[in-house]
C-alpha cells in the first residue's frame, strides 16, 4: 500500500514523536510511506517547553514532509493538496490532544473520498481539561474509516464519541531503539557511577501531575528504612512550570545522601540506555493513564515495573508476571510492592515474565492490523 502517517517525527521530541517514527521505519518495510509533519506544531506561547532536539535522530523516519502549520488554515489546504496528490490508500493519524481539532478536521474533510483514514489513539481524550474537549474529538474522529486504540480507557471513550466506530486493540509496540552500545548492568552502573550492590530505581520521562511521582518521593522514605541501599534516579524535564514543588518536597524528606537524583531536562535518545540498563525496576507510580511507552522501553531492557493499576497499565503490566500493581495514591502500598521486589528476589522471574510476553508487543502486529483494518474498511 502507500501509506501516509500524519503527525511528530523527528526532530520533534517525545514519545508520540517516537513512536510515529517508529511506526514509519517497520511500516515502510512492507509498505510505501511518507510522513507528513509540522512546520509548526504549536504555538510557542501555548508550549514553553522545547519542541524540536536536531540532535536527537535515534527515531528519524525517512521520507518526511514538514507541511502542516496547525494555526493557518492555508497551511491546511495545501497539505490537503498535496496528501491528495501523492494518492495514497490510507492515511494513518496520530491523535493524541484536541488542540489539534481545527487542523486536522479541515484537512480531512478535504481528502480524496477514496483515501481511507485510520487513527492511531494515543489518547481519545487528553489527561488535562481542555475546553470543549469531547465535541473537538468527536468532530474530528467521526472521520475516521478505522482506529487503533490501546487501553480500556480509550475503548471506552471511542465508543461514547464514535458508537460505530471500527477499531482494532493492541498495547503500545516495544520502543526498541534505545539499546544503542549493548551495554550490560555492570557497564550502565559504570556509566552513572553506581555501586554494584545498589538496588537502583527508575523514573522516567516528563514530569507531570498525572504521573504521581510526588507518591513515590513520599514513599521514599519507607523504601530507604527497609532497603537502605535503595537509590532512585528521576529522569526527566518538568513539564507543567511545578518544579519548586518538587524540590521542596525532596528536601523535606531527609532523605540519606545518594538515596537520590535527580537528572533534571529531556534526555537524549543516546544517553537513555545506561539509566535503563543499570537500574532494577521502573515505577510508574501514575494517578491515571492510558498506556505508557516507558512501560515498553523498560521490557526492551528486561526490566520489570511496578506501576498503579490504571488505565491501560494492567494491561502490560501482569502483576506477579512483570512486576507488580498497586493502587494509585497509596504511597504505603508502592513501598512495600518495592521493598517485596528486593526483599524476594524476583528480578530473574520477572525477566522470564517480560521475555514470553515479548511477542505481544512486536512491531509486526503493526504491519499485520494496518492491512487487516483496510481490508475490513474496503468492504
Amino acid at each position: 500500500m502507500k501509506i501516509v502517517i500524519l503527525g511528530p517525527v523527528y526532530p520533534y521530541r517525545g514519545g508520540i514523536a517516537q513512536y510515529t517514527g517508529l511506526m514509519a521505519q517497520n511500516l515502510g518495510r512492507r509498505h510505501s510511506v511518507v510522513n507528513v509533519s509540522y512546520s509548526l506544531q504549536y504555538p510557542s506561547f501555548l508550549y514553553r517547553n522545547e519542541q524540536k532536539d536536531p540532535s536527537n535522530d535515534t527515531f528519524k523516519a525517512p521520507d518526511t514532509r514538514y507541511w502542516l502549520n496547525t494555526v493557518n488554515p492555508f497551511s491546511w489546504l495545501a497539505t490537503a493538496r498535496r496528501i491528495n496528490k501523492l494518492a495514497p490508500d490510507v492515511v494513518i493519524v496520530q491523535w493524541w490532544h484536541p488542540f489539534f481539532a481545527p487542523a486536522y478536521w479541515s484537512l480531512l474533510k478535504l481528502l480524496n473520498g477514496r483515501i481511507r483514514v485510520l487513527f492511531c489513539c494515543h489518547n481519545v481524550l487528553p489527561h488535562e481539561e481542555f475546553p470543549c474537549k469531547k465535541l473537538l474529538a468527536k468532530m474530528v474522529l467521526r472521520q475516521g474509516d478505522g482506529f487503533f486504540i490501546h487501553s480500556d480507557t480509550d475503548e471506552a471513550d471511542l465508543r461514547a464519541l464514535v458508537p460505530a466506530a471500527r477499531y482494532i486493540r493492541m498495547p503500545l509496540l516495544t520502543f526498541n531503539a534505545f539499546r544503542q552500545k549493548g551495554l550490560t548492568r555492570a557497564e550502565g552502573r559504570q556509566a552513572l557511577r553506581l555501586p554494584m550492590d545498589a538496588e537502583v530505581l527508575l523514573f522516567f520521562g516528563f514530569i507531570r501531575q498525572y504521573k504521581g511521582l510526588k507518591h513515590l518521593l513520599r514513599a521514599m522514605p519507607a523504601i530507604v528504612a527497609a532497603r537502605p541501599k535503595a537509590r532512585l534516579f528521576v529522569v526527566g524535564e518538568f513539564f507543567e512550570g511545578n518544579k519548586a514543588e518538587y524540590l521542596e518536597l525532596i528536601n523535606s524528606l531527609q532523605l540519606p545522601a545518594g538515596a537520590l537524583t535527580l537528572v533534571d531536562g529531556y534526555l537524549p535518545d543516546k544517553e537513555v540506555e545506561p539509566y535503563f540498563t543499570a537500574s532494577d525496576l521502573l515505577v510508574l507510580p501514575y494517578e491515571s493513564a492510558t498506556q505508557s511507552a516507558v512501560v515498553q522501553t523498560a521490557y526492551d531492557f528486561g526490566k520489570p515495573v511496578v506501576a498503579t493499576a490504571v488505565g491501560g497499565l494492567p494491561e502490560v503490566v501482569l502483576d506477579g508476571v512483570t512486576g507488580y500493581l498497586v493502587p494509585p495514591k497509596d504511597e504505603k502500598a508502592l513501598a512495600e510492592a518495592v521493598i517485596r521486589f528486593f526483599a524476594e528476589e524476583k528480578a530473574t522471574a520477572f525477566a522470564q515474565g517480560i521475555r514470553e510476553e515479548a511477542h505481544k508487543y512486536s512491531w509486526d502486529r503493526m504491519n499485520e492490523a494496518v492491512e487487516k483494518l483496510y481490508e475490513e474498511c474496503q468492504k
